[in-house]
Parts: structure tokens; C-alpha cells; sequence
């Protein structure tokens, strides 16, 4: 079977036809070029009005480059006409296997885009001997595509967290749908502000603001504050985890200062390799663990105290109806502002202060918790860190609209990977 055979069972162009095939002579890497020619008496299509007009002349010709076969380059030649278009002027003509200028095929583009979902950016230029910036502007044409087709209706339930991703307190702003049936990237802002999240909501709309029902976040307070603004009708809930993060850094700050202070007491080995054994959950200690930990709350110290109300909180997740876990809450903040620790007195205040947020969990019934935007972002480091990190914002919002956005993609006649 012929190269040109292939060619026409897998792309082929209406309105144009395979020509000559060549092997490219002392090129550095094995090469085929294939001849592109318009079919006889077909019309040039305006590349701005999309209408077929007139031709004016023929330019020199161009080289697109096409999905590699069996590791030989691929090129298309072809001399792109010009059209004389009444309403446009004289234009390039539209082709059906590129857009404007560009030097890669669309189906190329789409095969390193693809690609790039698996790999590193520059392992897929190396496996496939293009440039990394061929890697990213196709990545690029995939995401402003996959955005302009995906469906946002539908969407009842967002998460919204933070992530750092450069040095110096940088973070991105990242807000996720997390229906039941749908998760995934929703959009990417710079920074942490308010402002940042108002311009998630002037993108999401007004209607489809109206429509949602749930949304998942931390404490963080400018989050609070707009979310509050601008869909206060929703059931915004703090959930478990971000809860259960404050406790445990509230003990870790008590257990350091602490063993810090026996030490200098002359009690060195008290509290000596702790810090896991009091911020792992019961279930999850070691038998030797256990041991330690049966030792430890023979002393009466702030540690084993701050781990002991710790412990004791976990019930107030085993609550049904939100008026007896609030009873419970009430409770575990007065006994803890009692307690004399600080660190744990300022996570009851905090709790207290948030007190109708985190009842909102049980009227949810457990349904959204931020675990899932954890999930996320968990992904979304990594894209970072497989990356070696962005040198710019602009980067770092395509390469996760596109690890994490489950983007549409156009249908096509042949799929190459």
C-alpha cells in the first residue's frame, strides 16, 4: 500500500488532492514530502468569510508539517492561492489542514496535544523531534478550542481552593466542579484576593451562578466574603478536612513548643519522635505506636491534652442532624477555651466564629466535601512539578485547563495514538 493510499483512508481534504511523494535526500532526519494540489475548477475559499470566491493569483510554496510515520518526518507542500473577495479584499485562501500562519498541521497539533496529557512538555518535543514551544502552541490550540466548546450547564456544586506555584507566596486561585457526574478544572486565576474570585463569577455568569447549590472552600477569608456576595443563596459548607488541617497544626505547634520547653528541663526523651504518633488518627497507629502513645497519656501534658480533644472531636463528624451537632460543637468549645492551650483555644474560636458553615456539611448530608478539590490539586502539583515549574501565569493556566479541564475535542476521521 502506497503512502498517498494511506493518506486518502485516514486524512483526506475536500476540495483537494494527494500529489507526488518524495524522499527528502540529505536531510537530518528521514524525511517524506507529499504534494498538496486543489482539485480542477474548485474555488478558493475566503480564509475571513468563510465564502468561495474567485482566485487572484498563486503564492510560492509552503511546507506544514504532519504526524510523523513509523519515526520519518512528514511534510505537506503546497502553494496557497489568493482570493479576490468583494467584502475582504485579497486573501490567503483557507486550508483545511492549518490556520493562518501556522506551520503544523491541525492534526499534528492535536496529536501533541494530546501527547502532552501523558508526558512532560519537552518529553514529548524530544520523543517526537519537534520544538517545545510546538509542544505548548498546540496545547495551546487544544485548550482555547476545548473552552470555546465545553458545556458549563448543568453545574450545581464548586470547590474553591489555592495552590502555590512559585516561590515567594505566589499562589493561582482554582475553582473545580464536583457534581456526582462531573468533575473537573472550571477556571484559573491569579493570586489569592477577592478580586480574583469576583472574576471567576463575572465569568461564570449571572444564570448559571443562580443555579448552584453547594460550594466546597477553606476559611480563607476573602473566599468567604465573596462567596457570601455573590451566591449566598447556595449552601456554601467547611467540611471535614480543612477542619481536621487546623487541629492537627494546632497540635504540632503545641507538641514543638512543648518539647522544646522539657528539654530544657532536662526531659529530652519525653517527647522525643512524636509528631506522627499524635497527629495519625487511632486506626492508623502501629502496634509500637500504640505502646508509645499508652505511655504518654500517663503524663499530664499540654500535648496529650490537645491530642486527647482532638481525638474527642472526631465525633462530632458521626452526627446525623445539624441542631445535635452544633450541641456537640457548643460543647467541645467551651471545654477547649477551658483548657489553657492556646494554639487549640484559637482553633475554638475559629470554629465558633465559622459555627453555621460547618453545620452546612450535614445538611449536605456528606454529599461534597473539599477531599475532592484536594484530589485536584494534588494533580495539579504534580503537572507543575512535572514540569520543573512555569516561568509564567499564562503557562501554568493552559497546562492545567488541559490536565485537569477534561476539555472537549473535535471529532475526526481517524484517530493516530
Amino acid at each position: 500500500m502506497q503512502l498517498k493510499t494511506i493518506l486518502n483512508r485516514v486524512q483526506k481534504y475536500k476540495s483537494f488532492v494527494y500529489g507526488g511523494v518524495y524522499w527528502v535526500e540529505g536531510a537530518s532526519v528521514p524525511t517524506v514530502e507529499v504534494e498538496l494540489h486543489a482539485r480542477r475548477n474548485s474555488r478558493p475559499v475566503c480564509s475571513v468569510c468563510g465564502h468561495r470566491r474567485s482566485g487572484y493569483d498563486r503564492l510560492t510554496k509552503r511546507r506544514f508539517e504532519f504526524i510523523p510515520m513509523w519515526g520519518i518526518k512528514v511534510f505537506f507542500l503546497y502553494a496557497p492561492r489568493r482570493v479576490d473577495c468583494p467584502e475582504c479584499g485579497v486573501r490567503v485562501e483557507r486550508m483545511p489542514w492549518a490556520a493562518g500562519k501556522h506551520r503544523l498541521t491541525e492534526s499534528y497539533a492535536w496529536f501533541l496535544a494530546g501527547w502532552a496529557r501523558r508526558l512532560s512538555w519537552q518529553e514529548v518535543a524530544v520523543a517526537f523531534r519537534t520544538s517545545w514551544d510546538h509542544v505548548f502552541r498546540s496545547v495551546e490550540m487544544a485548550v482555547s478550542w476545548g473552552r470555546a466548546h465545553q458545556d458549563l450547564s448543568g453545574i450545581e456544586a464548586i470547590g474553591v481552593d489555592e495552590i502555590q506555584w512559585q516561590r515567594g507566596h505566589k499562589y493561582l486561585t482554582l475553582v473545580y466542579q464536583i457534581d456526582a457526574d462531573c468533575r473537573r478544572l472550571l477556571w484559573v486565576g491569579s493570586s489569592r484576593k477577592a478580586k480574583t474570585l469576583l472574576r471567576f463569577f463575572r465569568w461564570f455568569g449571572r444564570e448559571r451562578t443562580q443555579e448552584l447549590r453547594y460550594i466546597c472552600s477553606d476559611m480563607w477569608r476573602p473566599y468567604l466574603k465573596v462567596i457570601a456576595k455573590k451566591a449566598g443563596h447556595a449552601l456554601h459548607i467547611l467540611d471535614r478536612f480543612h477542619i481536621m488541617v487546623h487541629l492537627s497544626k494546632a497540635i504540632d505547634e503545641v507538641r514543638a513548643q512543648e518539647a522544646k520547653e522539657l528539654k530544657d528541663k532536662g526531659y529530652d526523651p519525653v517527647l522525643t519522635k512524636t509528631r506522627w504518633l499524635l497527629l495519625k488518627r487511632p486506626e492508623n497507629l502501629t502496634s509500637n505506636q500504640e505502646t508509645r502513645l499508652a505511655d504518654l497519656v500517663q503524663y499530664n501534658l499540654r500535648s496529650i491534652r490537645g491530642y486527647l480533644l482532638k481525638d474527642e472531636f472526631q465525633l462530632f463528624w458521626s452526627y446525623i442532624s445539624p441542631y445535635w451537632a452544633g450541641q456537640f460543637l457548643d460543647k467541645w468549645c467551651t471545654k477547649t477555651m477551658r483548657s489553657k492551650i492556646e494554639p487549640m483555644k484559637k482553633v475554638a474560636r475559629r470554629l465558633r466564629k465559622h459555627r453555621p458553615l460547618l453545620l452546612n456539611w450535614f445538611r449536605a448530608k456528606g454529599q461534597f466535601f473539599s477531599g475532592i478539590v484536594e484530589g485536584f490539586n494534588n494533580k495539579a502539583k504534580l503537572s507543575t512539578r512535572k514540569a520543573y515549574g512555569f516561568k509564567t501565569y499564562y503557562a501554568a493556566e493552559i497546562a492545567l485547563h488541559h490536565a485537569l479541564g477534561a476539555l472537549p475535542v473535535p471529532k475526526t476521521t481517524h484517530i493516530f495514538f
